[in-house]
């Protein structure tokens, strides 16, 4: 192959590889204990819970690699070690969709967080991509262009991990700057739980066994011996060969204490209602407990509804009125989905009429006169919808200029020195 098509290829290979490694590092690194869940499945399903304990960091680990490695590719920021590291990230990750794929232990591989969710298979074949770029860029990196001198690179690089391991502690420390989940800010909860009525359905082989002089035949829902009393009915099996549409919300359902059903009560009520949103009360942070308490009184004195929710046991629901004197009811909940409301435990939500209004974490509860500035003036035209372009360009603009201004840094200082792409003959 000529010099010409080589340097094409891996410039191509290269772009490629990192706006697909950055996107998929930036999108890990605002939601960490989104990441830190899908390892946690990830250990489930290889029977390796035991290990839950290293989610969190291998979550930050995988996010600052990733996006790591996808931007100093873009930057020609150590090429050979940077080839070397997405090969084997690849090598690595290519087999193990393949057995994802075939086996199907988790139901989807989590690369792109909630942003984007794809198939196991398509992530397999989305990595064979992958797999043939890697090669080339390890083969032919000598070609790729870079865009700083050597004696910056370590500059540029620990930029760039500062920049997305900061990102990274922010997003956990509070919640995600950029919220791709059901049940963000602005989102309404019956309408995304809604099927339409040309919807697909999920369809299933259905094979139902039976039995005659001592042997035993399967048949589908069309063949079966029905009336024919010679044959004797064994068991049925299902397996589901295509998934039909499923809403973004499908498992939100409240019960309180007496076991009743008040889901709909709850996100149909024209007024405001807060949520208490703790997965797991034995484990949840109540450094501000007189915080929560502050706030039901302030909502029993307004009287909008407040409701505990957890998956957590009655004696652990017991020990934290204990510990903490709480007053509001508690309910119960899946706990996943608690886990994919809010990114805190506990963390707080407000709705109205079923609209997510607002959601604080742990570490930033209101006070009293910020909810009576919030609920004297919002009204659901005015709660925010979908993802927020301005934060978006924020943090693009923190990332790049430092590095825009250590290129022009790099360009004076290196003058008709500064190295150029090495060309091998």
């Amino acid at each position: 192959m000529r010099t010409k098509h080589k340097k094409i290829a891996v410039e191509i290979s290269r772009v490629i590889l990192g706006v697909v490694f950055v996107f998929s590092g930036f999108v890990k690194a605002v939601d960490p204990w989104g990441g830190a869940y899908k390892i946690m499945d990830y250990f489930s399903a290889f029977e390796l819970g035991e290990y839950n304990f290293l989610a969190l960091p291998l979550s930050f680990l995988q996010a600052a690699v990733e996006f790591g490695v996808g931007a100093c590719l873009l930057a020609g920021l150590y090429r050979q070690i940077n080839a070397i590291l997405v090969l084997l990230i690849m090598l690595f990750m290519t087999p193990l969709t393949l057995y994802l794929a075939i086996a199907e232990p988790v139901t989807d591989c989590g690369c792109f967080g909630d942003a984007l969710v794809i198939s196991n298979w398509q992530t397999f074949y989305k990595n064979i991509i992958l797999l043939i770029a890697a090669i080339l860029v390890f083969l032919w990196y000598r070609f790729i262009t870079p865009f700083f001198s050597r004696k910056v690179y370590f500059s540029g690089a620990l930029w760039i991990y500062l920049f997305i391991i900061g990102v990274s502690f922010y997003c956990f420390y509070y919640l995600p700057v950029l919220d791709f989940r059901p049940y963000r800010i602005g989102s309404n909860i019956p309408k995304k739980m809604e099927i339409p009525e040309n919807a697909e359905r999920d369809v299933y082989d259905v094979r139902l066994i039976y039995s005659k002089d001592g042997k035993q035949k399967s048949f589908t829902i069309d063949d079966y011996p029905k009336g024919d009393s010679t044959w004797t009915f064994v068991d049925s099996k299902s397996r589901l060969i295509k998934k039909g549409y499923q809403p973004p919300i499908h498992d939100f359902s409240i019960t309180n204490a007496e076991g009743g059903d008040i889901t709909g009560d709850v996100l149909s009520n024209p007024s405001y209602t807060f949520l208490l949103v703790a997965h797991k009360l034995n484990i949840a942070n109540d450094i501000n407990t007189d915080k929560i308490n502050n706030i039901y009184d302030f909502s029993k004195a307004k009287g909008y509804d407040f409701y505990a929710l957890t998956s957590s046991l009655s004696n652990e629901i017991h020990d934290w009125i204990a510990s903490t004197g709480a007053e509001y009811p508690f309910c119960t909940m899946d706990d996943i989905t608690l886990k994919t409301i809010i990114r805190s435990n506990p963390g707080l939500v407000l709705i109205k009429d079923g609209t997510v209004v607002n959601m604080w974490p742990n570490t930033r509860l209101p006070n009293v006169d910020e909810l009576n500035k919030l609920t004297d003036e919002t009204n659901l035209e005015n709660v925010p919808t979908g993802h927020n372009f301005r934060t978006i360009l924020i943090l693009t603009f923190i990332l790049l200029i430092p590095l825009i201004g250590l290129f022009f840094i790099d360009l004076n200082g290196s003058g008709k020195s500064r190295k150029k792409t090495i060309i091998p003959k």
